[in-house]
């Protein structure tokens, strides 16, 4: 199929710059009521400091790829996550291999409007004794927020994730709440473009997304 990465289109790199250069995206855009909701991905630079498993298992040129920015309640019996009074910022990635099939995994977010106390800084770049085993990411100084963005970043630690067939679900394989792996699977994405329709953002390991909202959602 074709090659929707940004590395191999410098037209498309162009016009990403210009989006973010510019003054017409949504301001304080991680915090804005425009970010939430579900967005499928477009294009992406799919970059080579992503996880095996991401850059394997999770291509932008051959599934649909959804990003769910969404408030939720997680259950008492934590399974089930509901619409609720008391909110959650989830940030779910969603494949879908086939209508049947699907990978969901659910990251417990925090902005400014909704803090999570659990999301102090990454520490570690994530590579294991130099390999890259679950993506390196970026730490320390090269990690601050930029300060002429004020509220364009959504921390997030992953959670939880399920490969669904049709019903049957087969966990994704990282044991993302074993406390040694907890700071590996810690994130965030900067929002650098929002508009009603689009949405451009940075993630910690280096990859671009560029994604457009779905007007029918969920």
């Amino acid at each position: 199929g074709e090659d929707k990465r940004l590395s191999n289109s410098d037209e498309i790199a162009s016009l990403v710059k210009q989006l973010e250069e510019s003054s017409d995206s949504i301001s304080r855009p991680a915090i804005a009521p425009e970010v939430m909701g579900r967005w499928r991905l477009l294009t992406t630079t799919n970059a080579d400091t992503a996880s095996p498993i991401q850059r394997k298992a999770v291509d932008s040129t051959k599934y649909k790829i959804y990003q769910d920015i969404l408030l939720k309640t997680i259950s008492d019996d934590n399974n089930e996550i509901t619409s609720g009074e008391d909110e959650r910022l989830i940030v779910s990635q969603v494949v879908k291999f086939s209508d049947t099939a699907e990978l969901v995994v659910d990251a417990l977010a925090s902005t400014a409007a909704y803090p999570l106390e659990e999301l102090t800084e990454r520490k570690s770049t994530g590579k294991v004794l130099g390999v890259n085993v679950l993506g390196v990411s970026l730490v320390g100084e090269e990690a601050l927020p930029d300060e002429d963005r004020p509220d364009s970043r959504i921390d997030f630690v992953f959670d939880e994730g399920n490969f669904n067939f049709n019903g049957f679900k087969i966990p994704y394989p990282v044991p993302f709440r074993n406390p040694l792996f907890r700071d590996w699977v810690k994130g965030w994405i900067d929002v650098t473009y929002l508009s009603d329709r689009v949405r451009i953002s940075r993630g910690n390991k280096g990859t671009t997304f560029v994604l457009a909202k779905e007007t029918d959602e969920m």
